[in-house]
């Protein structure tokens, strides 16, 4: 990454984790009656002019498409700044990944192209230019022609992959995994490009899927070679860990093999298998969530411009799980334990 580029990315990257909401903004947040209280106090904040164009009648809906749209466009600036890099290019491919997704699994319900078009947003291929992968996704008739229109992109064989496996298991978040592998295979490619810094941060996102992945491959019956196909393989020792975890009797004895790695504080402590797939999921979000701070301590490194890109998307999920929380009444109390905060 150039150098000067670097400098100035860095430097708006500091500035831009200068302005995070806190703890208490997102109370504030929380604690709204209604969305039109809600839209009130977020324009209120740095995502006002985010919000500006949504009309009424708010729904959470259309809050979280205006501040994914934001997010885009900040992602989009950042890279921009920052120069050449395949890390923040990876990391961009998030947005277009997020709307095939949603795209497939309506094919899969059998929802029309009217029902899908509301819950996907197209921001992010509009800013590089790149809708059509997205439209003819879209326009398709039925899952089988999604999918094979998808096999001609560069990833289509991990989509006709999960398409074999949803087959067999009438699982929805087959697909939800295999998109996730083609975003981490993109980005373990990219750490070979030498941006030493960040590697530590891009490490715990890949084993943070490679975990979740094993977990839940159990969770849902996989069988070994299934799960074996859906990890991406960075280090001995991961392969080693992995391959216990793949080989464990029970989702339990799989999270037990954690225990003597980094991540053993992170082992949920839960009997009930799905709620201690969620706890784990969220204390290992915390913990990146935490490693992405932390990321600012040397100026000028590519960390601190991936650690803000990952801060500012933490940012605009938790804004848009309180608009939903305040849309159906939840608590805040409730609503404040799910979010992904600092650790005080």
């Amino acid at each position: 990454m150039g150098g000067s580029k670097n400098v100035y990315a860095s430097v708006k990257a500091y500035s831009k984790r200068g302005k995070l909401l806190t703890k208490s903004d997102f109370q504030t947040l929380a604690e709204s009656r209604d969305l039109d209280e809600l839209m009130t106090r977020i324009k209120n904040t740095v995502f006002g002019e985010a919000v500006a164009e949504v009309e009424k009648p708010y729904t959470s809906h259309g809050i979280e498409s205006a501040l994914r749209c934001h997010l885009a466009k900040t992602h989009y600036n950042i890279a921009k700044t920052a120069g050449e890099s395949r890390i923040l290019d990876a990391y961009y491919l998030k947005f277009i990944i997020s709307n095939l997704k949603q795209i497939l699994k309506g094919k899969v319900l059998g929802k029309s192209q009217e029902q899908i078009e509301n819950y996907i947003n197209l921001c992010a291929e509009e800013l590089i230019k790149q809708r059509d992968i997205a439209i003819k996704a879209l326009v398709a008739k039925d899952l089988e022609e999604t999918v094979a229109i998808l096999n001609q992109e560069e990833f289509g064989e991990e989509i006709a992959k999960a398409a074999t496996l949803y087959a067999d298991s009438k699982n929805i978040q087959i697909f939800d995994t295999y998109f996730d592998k083609i975003l981490y295979t993109r980005l373990v490619k990219a750490l070979k490009s030498g941006d030493i810094d960040a590697n530590r941060l891009i490490g715990m996102d890949v084993d943070f899927y490679n975990i979740l992945s094993v977990i839940r491959g159990k969770f849902w019956g996989l069988d070994e070679q299934q799960i074996q196909d859906l990890i991406i393989i960075q280090s001995p020792v991961a392969k080693e860990l992995l391959g216990r975890m793949i080989s464990s009797e029970t989702v339990r004895d799989a999270f037990n093999e954690l225990s003597n790695t980094k991540y053993k504080d992170l082992v949920p402590q839960v009997e009930n298998e799905l709620d201690a797939i969620a706890e784990f999921e969220r204390s290992f979000e915390n913990a990146i969530y935490q490693a992405s701070l932390n990321s600012f301590t040397k100026m000028f490194s590519l960390a601190t411009i991936v650690g803000i890109t990952k801060l500012t998307a933490y940012e605009v999920r938790n804004i848009a799980a309180i608009a939903y929380a305040v849309e159906q009444k939840i608590s805040s109390e409730i609503t404040m334990s799910k979010l992904i905060l600092a650790t005080e």
